[in-house]
């Protein structure tokens, strides 16, 4: 199974986004909420896109 971002409403009513692995642990969270799941989904993909091109520090 591979990871998967997953939209969901919140109990206060916004749309957020949580990234699984593919064992169903949860890997990262927008940590705000978004009034339409439009701009939920919008942000998520930006973080694939970002994620892809960032680098490691250590």
């Amino acid at each position: 199974m591979m990871a998967k971002f997953v939209i969901f409403l919140d109990d206060a009513g916004y749309y957020r986004w949580r990234l699984v692995a593919g064992n169903g642990e949860k890997v990262a969270t927008s940590g705000e909420g978004f009034y339409s799941r439009q701009s939920a989904v919008r942000a998520a993909k930006r973080v694939k896109e970002l994620a892809s091109q960032a680098s490691i520090e250590e």
